[in-house]
């Protein structure tokens, strides 16, 4: 790979004195659908909030087109998103979240702001919702809210935190349908528990499990779908350059 997207080299980092990630390295090129998978605890969250530069690693480097993070380059669905549903704001408010590194000096959203993120709800299906109460949502509809709020940042990576932990069969069908419109426009990575799934989209797959690891899709079998995340059948795992 030329001129990765992103390249991480020997990274580790962890809590406590004690390492989650352990001298990981990998690099990403641009347009990329990668799933990331691993056990519980394995550092799946942990590498994202890494990449993004809202956690610095004990050593190692990470750059993103060439330069170290944090960069308005990334948008970031969390897994978790805590609001209060009382709380009056509207969907197009929440999606203009996306939009608060771009307000004029005088604080207040333009035009550009108003139809960009409007777009972004017509882009993940809901440019009719706008106007509805945020806290209204069902939690499916509440994450592609999230989806279009990070879109509306206009980023050249999305990272998405399991996405569809808490969404029924119709959300993560929407949500697959969205992640299939981003393809090769954006660069995607994407945490997930749902391995089956993800196969049918995704470019390359990581393991992580304290050290990241490549697996080609092909060896990706049933044991990895029930948590037995096991080297792949025929080698050892390959470690490093996607």
């Amino acid at each position: 790979m030329k001129n990765p997207l992103i390249e991480v080299q020997n990274i580790v980092f962890g809590y406590n004195k004690e390492a989650v990630l352990k001298n990981v390295s990998f690099s990403i090129g641009e347009g990329q659908f990668i799933g990331i998978i691993g056990p519980n605890g394995g550092g799946k969250s942990t590498l994202l909030k890494v990449l993004l530069g809202l956690l610095n690693p004990w050593s190692g480097t990470v750059k993103v087109d060439g330069k170290p993070p944090p960069t308005n380059l990334m948008a970031y669905v969390p897994q978790v998103f805590a609001s209060d549903k009382a709380f009056p704001i509207t969907v197009l408010e929440v999606v203009l979240g996306g939009r608060l590194r771009y307000l004029s000096s005088w604080g207040i959203f333009q035009k550009e702001d108003i139809e960009i993120a409007t777009q972004a709800l017509t882009q993940v299906g809901l440019g009719s919702l706008q106007k509805q109460s945020f806290g209204t949502l069902s939690s499916g509809q509440a994450q592609r809210v999230l989806i279009a709020r990070a879109l509306s940042s206009q980023p050249k990576i999305l990272l998405l935190d399991e996405p569809t932990s808490s969404t029924d069969l119709e959300a993560e069908n929407a949500l697959y349908d969205i992640m299939a419109q981003l393809k090769n426009k954006l660069t995607i990575l994407m945490v997930t528990h749902n391995i089956a799934r993800i196969l049918d989209h995704v470019d390359q797959v990581l393991c992580v499990e304290g050290i990241v690891t490549k697996i080609p899709l092909e060896d990706i079998c049933e044991h990895f779908s029930i948590g037995l995340y096991h080297e792949p059948p025929g080698g050892a795992h390959k470690k490093g350059k996607i």
